[in-house]
């Protein structure tokens, strides 16, 4: 398949990118305001679900909301930090790394 014919297809699915990005963009950028306003810095996992959560509603908003695998993938991010924090909940496992994320 062509680039063309893929990015044909993802735009009828999730509509125009421009509109897409600005979504997605914003709700990113109010969940890092916070979290700098409030000093927290969340360990890479988290922050990487919080984008991609973050990416499937701005196709959910832009695009067509009745897509169930956009709302899968949402439950999905947000179930692989609950596995993780549920696993590091038990003893001799260790916790996960901190990194800063310099946006």
């Amino acid at each position: 398949m062509s680039i063309d014919k893929t990015l044909e297809e993802r735009g009828s699915r999730y509509g125009e990118f421009i509109n897409h990005a600005i979504i997605t963009q914003s709700l990113k950028g109010i969940i890092y305001s916070a979290l700098t306003q409030q000093q927290k810095q969340l360990p890479p996992d988290m922050n990487e679900a919080l984008d991609m959560i973050c990416h499937k509603i701005g196709r959910i908003v832009n695009g067509d909301p009745t897509y169930v695998d956009s709302w899968v993938d949402i439950a999905g991010y947000a179930q692989l930090v609950v596995n993780r924090l549920q696993k590091q909940d038990k003893p001799n496992t260790p916790n996960t790394p901190q990194l800063t994320i310099v946006k």
